[in-house]
């Protein structure tokens, strides 16, 4: 309702002159898609899902089709719309129906009825009829793009057990000394190589599965519409042969004569935004590669991880690596007349990339390529920003209005070199901080031990596990971002939002420079709106909770390192803002925290209670294993509440 209600305003009230011939809004989808560390998510799981989601628009369809022959009971309409009707009724009932309308077919009908409307029936109902139409044109048969998505590492796994197979069956498609050879020349074989390939070859079960959900890939298209399913993302990408890899692999196995498929790269820590663009420059100039690209509208989609970046290198250091890497993208994609379209995956709270998403986007300015915004939408925000019609239909336009702004602002938006720098130096010096914050000891012992990470993986309320390895023992680089982040938020600490800060600030404080930074704050409204959001991280922080934990022989003086880090941060941004209390210019959104930690408080208190005493019962030998599995049901059922009712905590 509220994409298509956008639509049909910008197309009466705005472009009224000429048709509009984007699609102004599309939705992707990733449940039954992204496999990355998923082992649920099988080849048959994403047919399913693309079924679903083809007959839940068809369904759609039919109701609207069924309200408009209400008012269409003109001769020469009638019989058309009851035609549709019956033919949407049946195809809604069996998806896979053989001989059924398609989504061009169902749209001439109903341009044909348009024009009966308008000569013989003066315009009667055309705005509704217009505003069928206008969804046809949006969802087509496909509903949402649902995007696959694997790691790169399980990528290259696939790859090296593929062409061994291959050599060892005597296929000439590889030479004998493939593996030994350099990633150059990889690169120029892999440009090159097609298929098709069989995939009884493959015994290995992981590598049956990732291929053949190539050739689910072409299956989708063939029955929802190529933009059913016309992207995969490469999570963790590091290098132009993680994506010529999956390029090779996409040919040899379903896409033989034209790949019409979007290889999107995901770049996750700093070092890996840092040189980014040099991959990029790496595959914009092989020219198969390039020839892809040309037949894709000349574009490229990069994609960003905020989360996991945050969680790699801290708030500030991630978000200005990002702003960085995406003005270098930019400049080497407008280089060889690529246009870029940043995927950005941001998360509910502000150390995902969450926050105040339309002021973010309004900040970027001119050198960053912003014709489109395309973002992840976290779950748990999903109802309550887009639950209802009113709430989607304003922050939709929001995201749309973002970029507009950041057109008519661009000027004003540019960051001056000494601006530039101070940056610069901020995102250095809290990434020093946080480095060595997440260097300590007792960093991963706290989170394992302390808070509630654990019991994330026995809520099953995750699009995937809670972490990417099988090992028993926590291994920070396989953690994921969800519950990383949400673990501290159910300590009341937020951590990832706020750590870091402080000690940058301070380094200009101790300096008597802290002018230098009160002027990036007043120039740069991405700088301004890092601090608001960071603001809305301290707000939610509360440390008389865990304060218990300042006493713990083990853990008293962590804590004490992570409260002295919110204290400074707090105590400098209110200097640097003049406020006197946290979010001071945003009442509305204060009173809204205040509200959501009345109802969560409690919640939370039960829950440390109940961390407590599983800590203890477990020092004890002679604890009852039924007391300890009680009280950590009561830990994880905390979680649900307090994970909705935060709003952004994950």
């Amino acid at each position: 309702y509220a994409f298509g209600s956008i639509f049909d305003y910008l197309q009466e009230n705005i472009f009224d002159d000429f048709k509009l011939t984007n699609d102004i809004i599309n939705i992707g989808f990733w449940p039954g898609g992204d496999r990355d560390g998923n082992p649920f998510v099988t080849p048959e799981i994403t047919l399913q899902v693309a079924e679903r989601l083809k007959q839940t628009i068809l369904r759609n369809y039919y109701r609207d089709i069924r309200k408009l022959r209400r008012k269409l009971t003109f001769r020469g309409v009638e019989e058309r719309i009851i035609q549709l009707e019956r033919q949407l009724y049946e195809y809604s009932l069996d998806p896979n129906k053989k001989q059924a309308i398609t989504w061009e077919e169902f749209l001439e009908e109903m341009k044909n009825i348009r024009e009966v409307i308008i000569k013989e029936h003066e315009s009667l109902y055309l705005q509704e009829v217009n505003s069928l139409i206008h969804k046809i044109n949006l969802f087509k048969f496909h509903f949402a793009a649902l995007d696959i998505r694997q790691d790169s590492r399980q990528h290259h796994n696939v790859f090296t057990n593929m062409v061994t197979t291959l050599i060892a069956k005597g296929s000439d498609l590889f030479p004998e000394n493939y593996n030994e050879l350099t990633e150059k020349q990889q690169i120029k074989i892999l440009s090159k190589v097609n298929g098709p390939v069989d995939l009884k070859l493959f015994k290995d079960s992981f590598t049956v599965e990732t291929l053949k959900t190539m050739q689910v890939i072409k299956q989708i298209q063939d029955a929802n519409g190529e933009q059913a399913a016309n992207r995969y993302i490469i999570s963790n990408n590091q290098t132009a042969l993680n994506v010529m890899q999956l390029f090779a692999m996409l040919k040899l196995m379903a896409f033989q004569e034209k790949l019409t498929v979007d290889i999107v790269p995901l770049f996750e820590t700093v070092d890996d935004l840092e040189n980014a663009h040099l991959v990029m420059e790496q595959l914009y100039t092989n020219p198969e590669y390039k020839k892809h690209l040309d037949s894709r509208n000349h574009k490229q989609t990069i994609m960003l991880g905020f989360s996991d970046g945050t969680k790699d290198g801290g708030y500030l250091m991630a978000n200005w690596a990002i702003f960085k890497a995406k003005e270098r993208l930019t400049r080497i994609s407008r280089k060889y007349k690529i246009t870029v379209i940043f995927f950005d995956g941001r998360g509910g709270p502000p150390a995902r990339g969450g926050g105040k998403t339309h002021q973010f986007y309004a900040s970027l300015g001119p050198t960053i390529e912003d014709k489109e915004v395309q973002l992840t939408i976290q779950g748990q925000t999903i109802s309550s920003n887009f639950g209802t019609l009113e709430s989607s239909q304003y922050n939709l336009e929001q995201l749309i209005s973002s970029g507009i702004f950041n057109k008519l602002n661009d000027a004003h938006l540019k960051m001056e070199r000494s601006d530039k720098a101070v940056m610069d130096m901020l995102a250095k010096i809290s990434f020093k901080a946080y480095s060595e914050f997440k260097g300590h000891p007792m960093f991963l012992p706290y989170l394992e031990r302390m808070s509630t990470l654990k019991y994330y993986a026995k809520t099953n309320i995750g699009s995937r596990p809670s972490k990417r390895g099988k090992s028993d023992t926590l291994v920070f680089s396989d953690l994921r971002a969800i519950p990383f982040v949400g673990s501290w938020s159910q300590l009341k600490q937020n951590v990832p939002g706020f750590f870091g800060v402080g000690t940058a600030l301070k380094y200009y404080d101790d300096k008597g420079e802290f002018r230098k930074v009160k002027q990036l704050y007043k120039n740069s409204m991405f700088f301004k709106t890092l601090i608001e959001n960071s603001m809305m991280s301290l707000s939610k922080s509360f440390f008389d909770l865990t304060k218990y934990m300042a006493e713990d022989p083990e853990f008293g003086e962590f804590w004490n390192i992570i409260y002295q880090e919110y204290l400074l941060t707090k105590r400098l941004i209110l200097k640097l803002t003049g406020y006197k209390e946290l979010m001071e210019e945003e009442p509305s959104g204060r009173a809204s925290i205040r509200i959501r930690e009345d109802i969560v408080l409690p919640l939370l208190t039960i829950q440390q209670y109940a961390l407590k005493k599983v800590q203890d019962l477990r020092k004890d030998p002679k604890s009852d294993p039924k007391e300890i599995e009680v009280y950590e049901k009561i830990v994880t059922r905390s979680l649900f509440g307090n994970i909705n009712a935060s709003r952004n905590s994950a």
